[in-house]
């Protein structure tokens, strides 16, 4: 960030705290899944709830099980959600929500 944006970002944090405690919240649960720190969700949760984070907090405790378990096993669907939004995509631009002109232009841009 530059010198000048992260002045900037100062005079928010100054004028809105609520934004402030937003943005360190947000940085600690990106920390928090990328090191997969199961021990920090509970007390991250209790910490969230009263901040402008507060619906993404109670709905990661209403699946509690399932998010701490995405922190601690190795495991992950991504390529497979991947692959599926791919598909979907595709499906939506070949039968109809995208409209007739994407198809048309699909198929005449073929060799």
């Amino acid at each position: 960030m530059s010198k000048e944006d992260a002045l900037t970002v100062a005079r928010v944090e100054a004028a809105l705290p609520a934004l402030a405690t937003a943005r360190a919240l947000a940085d600690s649960f990106t920390e928090m899944v990328r090191n997969g720190t199961e021990d920090a969700l509970a007390p991250w949760l209790d910490e969230a709830g009263d901040s402008m984070l507060g619906a993404f907090a109670r709905g990661l405790r209403k699946d509690f099980d399932a998010v701490a378990a995405a922190l601690t096993e190795p495991w992950s669907n991504g390529q497979t959600e991947g692959q599926i939004n791919r598909l979907k995509m595709l499906k939506r631009q070949m039968y109809g929500r995208a409209g007739v002109a994407t198809p048309k232009a699909r198929l005449t841009a073929m060799p």
